[in-house]
């Protein structure tokens, strides 16, 4: 039984995906830096090309400032030696003035043929501390701008941040009808009333599953009042093995170099460290057992030494599946998975657990198809 209303309620396979280590987030032992896993385009497009081959959906392109390769020439990096897997790229609002922002987003439409998707990120820029609430409102207008660029012929917008007047679009229309799907996370009410009005998933870190269930509920609370509904995705790393016993011993593999005050200083040096959902995360590990078991399978110990997600599933492949159908159930239809190494665990998982899976992109089950000609308008049947 659903927690909550949903997008796609009789759509029984969900997006599965897989994470692109960008931000120089790829170990053997966390904490430990190898230069065979550092941030390269070498490495991470291998990523991309190891999760096409094992049939994932979709790749998480995340966004750093202080590390890493840059998302969107990523991505443009990715096109011609990608043909299956979408691509969902991180982009922080406000980085880029937003019509210029929309133009490169639609080029980078075209160049992946459809196969875009985009995470919207409200982030302070180096050298900023902005109030939350502006940081959201920043992201609104950007998202609003966007959509103006990518389905009307010119854009009028007045708004706290920006305000244009009467300027044309062409050919800032993207590929998919009416710009690729919005995938957002964010635990203020605040960024709820931005996903509700304007997103299309709303994306979760892993909590315990009645904490999940809660921040469903307050998504979908905050689409309401826009008559809109929500899909909702997980963002939780992997682990899986052919028992329990050798998983949970990989968990302990990968702590077993970690200096606590090491892990502290990764921890810290992120944008986001300060996060209302940064700080949920902590909790967690505050709950969890001896082991860092917040539920028999949700073991916290990454987020000993990462900001943002911190925990995986840890289990045997039957426990690991067992796990994703609860969520599933729960009403999750996007799930945004990674583990260490990321070229390792996405082959144990995709050879282990995902041929079990029935999977989908979204935006396909969803019928964002591509528009005739650039100038084609949003279709009746388009989704808010």
């Amino acid at each position: 039984m659903t927690v909550v209303p949903i997008t796609s309620p009789d759509l029984d396979a969900a997006e599965v995906s897989w994470f692109a280590a960008l931000c120089s987030d790829d170990y053997e032992f966390l904490g430990f830096p190898e230069g065979r896993l550092r941030s390269s385009f070498d490495h991470c497009s291998s990523i991309v090309k190891e999760a096409e081959r094992q049939g994932f959906r979709n790749i998480l392109c995340p966004s750093s400032y202080q590390v890493g390769q840059d998302t969107l020439s990523f991505v443009a990096g990715c096109a011609p030696i990608t043909e299956k897997i979408n691509m969902l790229a991180a982009v922080r609002c406000g980085e880029m003035q937003p019509i210029m922002l929309a133009r490169t987003i639609a080029t980078l439409d075209h160049m992946m043929q459809g196969r875009l998707t985009v995470n919207i990120i409200s982030s302070d820029f180096p050298g900023e501390k902005a109030d939350s609430a502006f940081r959201y409102q920043r992201s609104r207008e950007v998202v609003e701008i966007l959509k103006q660029a990518w389905t009307q012929d010119e854009i009028t917008y007045k708004g706290q941040v920006y305000d244009f007047s009467g300027l044309t679009t062409d050919p800032a229309r993207p590929y998919q009808t009416g710009g690729p799907m919005l995938y957002f996370g964010g635990y203020s009410p605040d960024a709820l009333d931005l996903c509700g009005q304007h997103c299309d998933v709303y994306l979760m870190w892993p909590e315990p599953k009645d904490q999940i269930a809660e921040r469903m509920k307050a998504a979908n609370a905050a689409a309401e009042r826009y008559d809109r509904t929500l899909d909702y995705g997980l963002r939780v790393h992997m682990i899986v093995r052919d028992t329990e016993a050798e998983a949970r011993e990989w968990a302990e593999h990968i702590v077993s170099k970690l200096d606590d005050e090491y892990g502290r200083l990764i921890r810290e040096r992120a944008h986001d460290s300060s996060s209302l959902g940064v700080s949920h995360q902590a909790r967690a590990r505050e709950l969890a057992d001896q082991f860092g078991y917040v539920e028999r399978h949700l073991w916290t110990g990454i987020g000993r030494a990462r900001s943002g997600c911190g925990a995986a599933l840890v289990g045997s492949t039957d426990q690991v599946l067992s796990e994703l159908e609860q969520y599933q159930k729960m009403g999750i239809r996007a799930f945004i998975l990674s583990g260490y190494p990321h070229l390792d665990e996405c082959r144990h998982f995709g050879t282990k657990v995902l041929p079990q899976m029935k999977t989908v992109q979204l935006n396909e089950a969803y019928g964002r198809k591509p528009a005739s000609t650039p100038m084609t308008p949003l279709g009746a049947g388009e989704r808010r």
